[in-house]
């Protein structure tokens, strides 16, 4: 059993700041990519960040310069940290983890998801 939690999310006003958290957690062996997808209402969800066990990140264009990945290995937990914020990346932000199990099966989890919502 292996569950993703998500943290951090809320209302903040355009320009404003937030950090998300995810920490995994149950039976697991080893995490390889980590990372933060979003899905706007009425939209696709979207790849937002992702960050490799040896700390190679990727970011989806429209958050470059603005958001910034990072991961705790020993923790098994992932942090966004997302400045300068706008309106449209007003969305559900889901939590993503590509793990292999302790009984070595190889899995793609999510979490349940946070609101962030950009509005004055």
């Amino acid at each position: 059993q292996v569950q993703l939690v998500e943290s951090g999310g809320g209302l903040v006003q355009p320009g404003g700041s937030l950090r998300l958290s995810c920490a995994a957690s149950g039976s697991i062996f080893s995490i390889y990519v980590m990372g933060w997808y979003r899905q706007a209402p009425g939209k696709q969800r979207e790849l937002v960040a992702t960050i490799t066990s040896g700390g190679s990140t990727n970011y989806v264009d429209s958050v470059k310069g603005r958001f910034t990945i990072s991961r705790d290995n020993a923790r098994n937990t992932v942090y966004l940290q997302m400045n300068s914020l706008k309106p449209e990346d007003t969305a559900v932000y889901y939590c993503n983890a590509d793990l292999t199990t302790n009984w070595g099966t190889r899995h793609n989890y999510w979490g349940q998801g946070t609101q962030v919502t950009v509005s004055s």
